[in-house]
């Protein structure tokens, strides 16, 4: 099966230390992004439910009618706790500077974040343009109104 065509996304180096993003796998959804960390300060320490963001040291520049989205790593988030708050972040077409990752210590323990450790991926998604319509009344369904929880929970019931 051939990939789905999207152009090519261009990345600019704005540290000599950091590490273009890339695929681990042929089949990865994802790009790594990789912490570009001072050399002053090469490693971060995130306290128990702290917020930090992290440098990569690269801007980018999505193809129009893309977007990128910043997501977890699931061995940080499973093995240490580490996780992106927004995730996923939203990083618009339009935008050029330097890519940055939001990160939470979702642990009990300090985490440490050191240069060069992969901390994030980042999936290239296409993006629907819509038209914004203010209506009087809007259609009505089986589920209506009903929000969180409002289906159930239980996959038998």
């Amino acid at each position: 099966m051939s990939r789905a065509a999207v152009p090519p996304v261009r990345f600019r180096v704005l540290d000599e230390r950091a590490t273009v993003p890339q695929r681990q796998t042929d089949q990865a959804a994802g790009l790594d992004l990789v912490a570009c960390l001072p050399e002053s300060a090469p490693e971060l320490t995130l306290a128990p439910g702290e917020i930090a963001v992290v440098p990569t040291g690269m801007a980018i520049a999505i193809p129009e009618g893309f977007e990128g989205q910043v997501r977890p790593r699931s061995g940080l988030a499973t093995k240490r706790g580490i996780t992106v708050p927004n995730a996923p972040g939203t990083i618009d077409a339009d935008y050029r500077g330097e890519l940055r990752v939001a990160l939470i210590n979702l642990s009990r323990e300090p985490q440490t974040i050191a240069h060069g450790d992969r901390v994030a991926q980042l999936v290239i998604a296409p993006v629907a343009m819509c038209e914004v319509v203010v209506v009087e009344a809007l259609d009505d369904t089986a589920r209506g109104a009903g929000g969180f929880g409002s289906t159930g929970v239980s996959a038998g019931a």
